[in-house]
C-alpha cells in the first residue's frame, strides 16, 4: 500500500524534516511551507518530507557540509537565486563561516565559470549584509616561499588527481598549451591552494557542482578519485550525490553515480 500523508511513517518523515528545516532556516515557521499553503502545498510537503526529513537527516555529511555542497550546486546552475539566498543563509545558521562560503562560491568559479561565481558572491553580500556579518576578506596567498604558482599548481594537482591530473594536462600541450597552463596556475596554484577550506572539502564540494552541472561526466569522475585521495570517503561522496537530487534532480544524480561506481573501481 502506498503511503500517504496521515500515514505515522509519513508524519515522522514530516516532523524530522520541519525540525531541521527550523534549524537551517533559522525561523520557526519556513517559508517554502508559507508561500506554498494556497498553491501547491503537497509540493511543501514533499520539500519537508524528502529534502529534510530523508535526505539531510541522513548520517554521512554534517549540516555544514550539506550547506556548503548546496551553495556549490546552486551557484553552479546559476537559475535559483532565491534558493541560493536561502542555503546561504542556513550555512551561516549552521555553522559555516563566511569565509567558508565565500571560498566555497570563488572554487565553484574554475567549474562553473567567472559570472556564476560573481553572482554567488553577490548573493553572498546581501545575505551577510542582512544578517550583520562581518567577512573576514583574505588576500590571495601567493607563492609559498620561491614555489611559483606554476610550481605550486603542479603540487597540488599531483596531491588530488595524481597521474590523470597530468595526463589531462598533456593532452593540452599539441593543442592548446596555454590552457593546460592556466588550469595548472590559477585552478590548482591558486584557487585549491587557498586557505579557505581544507582540500577534503573543496573536493566534496566540486563532486557538487560537477554533478549538478551535468555536463562534466569525465572531470566529475577524476575529482571524485581526487576526493578519495585526499580523506574523502567513498560514503561522504555518495551522500553528496544522492543530496544533488534534491537540488539538481534524480537524471543528474544517477548519471553522478554511473561515474561514481567508475571512480571507485579504478581508484
Amino acid at each position: 500500500m502506498d503511503e500517504d500523508a496521515t500515514s505515522p511513517s509519513s508524519q515522522d518523515r514530516y516532523a524530522r524534516g520541519l525540525e531541521i528545516l527550523r534549524a537551517v532556516g533559522g525561523r520557526h515557521d519556513p517559508a517554502v511551507v508559507e508561500s506554498l499553503a494556497d498553491l501547491a502545498p503537497d509540493v511543501a510537503r514533499y520539500t519537508v518530507e524528502f529534502a529534510y526529513g530523508d535526505v539531510y537527516a541522513r548520517p554521512g555529511l554534517t549540516w555544514r557540509e550539506r550547506q556548503l555542497v548546496t551553495v556549490a550546486a546552486l551557484t553552479a546552475l546559476g537559475n535559483a537565486a532565491a534558493q541560493l539566498h536561502f542555503h546561504i543563509r542556513g550555512a551561516l545558521e549552521v555553522g559555516a563561516t563566511p569565509r567558508e562560503i565565500t571560498e566555497t562560491i570563488a572554487h565553484v568559479s574554475v567549474y562553473a565559470g567567472f559570472p556564476a561565481a560573481l553572482n554567488g558572491l553577490s548573493a553572498a553580500r546581501t545575505v551577510f549584509s542582512e544578517a550583520g556579518t562581518e567577512v573576514d576578506v583574505a588576500a590571495d596567498p601567493g607563492p609559498a616561499g620561491d614555489e611559483s604558482r606554476y610550481e605550486r599548481g603542479l603540487r597540488l594537482l599531483s596531491e588530488i588527481d595524481g597521474d590523470a591530473g597530468h595526463r589531462v594536462v598533456e593532452s593540452l600541450r599539441d593543442v592548446a598549451p596555454d590552457l593546460g597552463r592556466y588550469l595548472v596556475e590559477f585552478a590548482f596554484g591558486d584557487i585549491y591552494a587557498g586557505d579557505g577550506l581544507d582540500l577534503r572539502t573543496r573536493e566534496l564540494v566540486t563532486v557538487a557542482a560537477c554533478t549538478a552541472l551535468g555536463t562534466a561526466a569525465p572531470q566529475l569522475r577524476l575529482h571524485i578519485g581526487g576526493c578519495l585521495s585526499v580523506g574523502g570517503t567513498r560514503e561522504e561522496v555518495l551522500e553528496v550525490i544522492t543530496q544533488m537530487a534534491v537540488y539538481a534532480g534524480f537524471p543528474a544524480a544517477l548519471n553522478a553515480l554511473a561515474e561514481a561506481r567508475e571512480a571507485f573501481a579504478s581508484h
